[in-house]
């Protein structure tokens, strides 16, 4: 990178700084919090760059909370989130896909006014294959004026709470997008400064997208409308494609840049949908509606949605607005 190059990097903390006075969590404070974030996904990054090398491909042979079984890359990328934020000062609690219970890091009233929920490495059975996969990210505000010890009232906050959200892609290159509720912005790391560069700033989402990504094999277990948007979805006259990645991080990003929609409705063996709301859904829908996309739980807009349980499963369906509206449409 040139001497003008370097000069001119704006890096994912800088840029949110830039917001300060106009929002109100752009602090000095919040940025150690983001460099917590930062710091951990280049950790990770690192990891499944050489995760052939590091023999860390497979399984655990355990089984986490969610039934699903663990792969060591999974432990790896948990266990790194929550050394790197678990030494920030203004983090209380921290929520993960693979833990049943919360991290309590320290008290609201000590400092700790943040939570942190997330998905360590989502889409991690593929790594094996070499497809991308993510981490996915949302940070809710604490209510020092509830108690303390009522830890699910600070955790169960709708998507709308949301401070701000976002998530990492590891592929050909490393991409952070991120939204403080001011437009969704792509910074990449940059491997010769080791830090996210500022590269696409306020992403809009394409308002359609001929283009659908389902797990089209349980077609035929979704609701009857959604195969009707299916069957409806391959005539000649729609002209749409289909592209599935089974990442949903990576699935997002493409929707996110192109256009589209992405759905993974309940089915008669995941009745109430098999994406997390609090760290899957509610992140990715808060970005959907901050680059001018859309997110539905099929009967309801996913930020709305009042959590009653941490690890709580919702279907999903979330991409650009017109196509969003379509599928709602069958429904």
């Amino acid at each position: 990178m040139s001497q003008t190059n370097l000069a001119s990097i704006k890096t994912v903390e800088r840029h949110f700084l830039e917001r300060k006075g106009r929002n109100p969590h752009a602090t000095t404070e919040f940025c150690w919090l983001l460099t917590g974030i930062t710091l951990a996904t280049k950790i990770i990054a690192s990891q499944i760059q050489r995760a052939g090398l590091l023999d860390v491909f497979g399984k655990t042979g355990d089984v986490n909370v969610q039934g699903e079984e663990v792969q060591k890359l999974d432990i790896i990328a948990n266990d790194t989130l929550v050394r790197c934020l678990g030494y920030r000062g203004n983090v209380g609690l921290l929520v993960s896909e693979e833990d049943e219970e919360p991290h309590v890091i320290q008290d609201a009233a000590e400092g700790g006014k943040y939570t942190v929920l997330f998905d360590p490495l989502d889409g991690s059975s593929n790594i094996n294959a070499n497809v991308n996969i993510g981490t996915i990210f949302s940070i809710l505000e604490r209510d020092t004026k509830k108690d303390s010890k009522d830890l699910r009232s600070h955790i169960l906050q709708p998507g709308s709470n949301q401070v701000a959200a976002g998530y990492v892609l590891y592929g050909s290159s490393t991409v952070l997008a991120f939204s403080a509720g001011n437009g969704v912005h792509l910074f990449m790391l940059e491997p010769s400064i080791g830090a996210f560069v500022l590269a696409q700033e306020n992403v809009q989402m394409p308002e359609t997208g001929k283009t659908y990504s389902t797990n089209e094999a349980n077609s035929r277990k979704y609701p009857e409308g959604i195969q009707k948007y299916l069957d409806w979805v391959k005539t000649d006259e729609a002209g749409y494609s289909s592209r599935y990645i089974g990442s949903l991080v990576a699935d997002f990003h493409r929707t996110l840049i192109r256009g589209g929609v992405f759905f993974y409705p309940e089915t008669p063996k995941a009745p109430k949908g098999k994406l997390r709301l609090m760290y899957e859904a509610n992140p990715l829908a808060f970005l959907a509606e901050q680059a001018g996309g859309m997110a539905s739980n099929g009967k309801q807009r996913i930020l709305d949605i009042q959590p009653t349980l941490m690890h709580e499963r919702t279907p999903l369906i979330i991409g650009s607005k017109k196509e969003v509206q379509k599928v709602l449409s069958f429904l």
